[in-house]
């Protein structure tokens, strides 16, 4: 079973190593398309225009970004979701899963592993980069390479519906809706993605039944849907 997660627009500062683009996992299928993101992201900042930059990163002021170190994306993200999944506290074996099957989207980078190492960079979900729509941009690369990728793995998708402009699965894929007082809701989705993370990477399941077997603490399975080749797995919330 794979696992495909959304980024976080918040980041962890630092780094550990110097970045080097091309050393991302897919170069092959996504590295020219990424140097030349990368260079028109640069361009923005290289202007000096103040306006654009907010623009680009939602920022209110310009910040000084270190664009040549970099650090895992699991520890360069720190959004909602990567609280609770909580990476630094799970063992070797739970890292090593998530690596092995996880998949993080990103606006400016394509899709990512775990431990490809991006710099620290701000850019704001659904903003377009130097005139570009960075959605439109990978979709159809994406396609063919994730497709191929996740030919013979169930597909666990566990983004924020933003993310399927960048890539829709051509096979079944599941999803996870969460509800509270009979509302879906989102920010408690957020953390809820992180938790159904972490117990799946904990116990290393392996497929979607295995994950269904987990007991996931305030979460009760209500009702299955499905439209077409998106199945939807809806979780009732019953914590207070």
């Amino acid at each position: 079973m794979k696992i495909l997660l959304s980024p976080s627009e918040s980041k962890n500062a630092g780094g550990n190593s110097r970045f080097d683009i091309g050393k991302l996992s897919f170069d092959e299928s996504l590295g020219a398309l990424r140097a030349e993101l990368w260079d028109k992201y640069l361009s923005v900042f290289k202007s000096g225009d103040e306006a654009q930059i907010c623009a680009l990163t939602g920022l209110k002021k310009p910040e000084i970004f270190d664009f040549s170190t970099s650090l895992e994306a699991i520890l360069r993200y720190s959004g909602v979701a990567y609280d609770y999944l909580d990476y630094g506290s799970l063992d070797k074996d739970a890292k090593d899963f998530l690596e092995q099957n996880l998949l993080i989207f990103s606006n400016l980078f394509g899709v990512l592993k775990p431990n490809d190492k991006v710099p620290c960079y701000k850019l704001k979900q659904g903003e377009k980069c130097a005139g570009i729509d960075t959605a439109n941009y990978y979709k159809s690369v994406l396609s063919a390479v994730l497709d191929q990728y996740l030919q013979n793995d169930e597909i666990l998708d566990l983004r924020a519906g933003f993310y399927e402009k960048f890539y829709v699965p051509s096979k079944e894929y599941i999803v996870l809706k969460f509800i509270k007082g009979g509302k879906v809701v989102s920010h408690f989705a957020k953390s809820y993605r992180g938790l159904v993370l972490r117990y799946i990477a904990m116990n290393a399941c392996g497929s979607f039944d295995e994950f269904l077997a987990l007991k996931i603490p305030d979460l009760k399975l209500l009702e299955i849907t499905k439209i077409k080749n998106k199945i939807t797995y809806s979780f009732e919330i019953s914590q207070d």
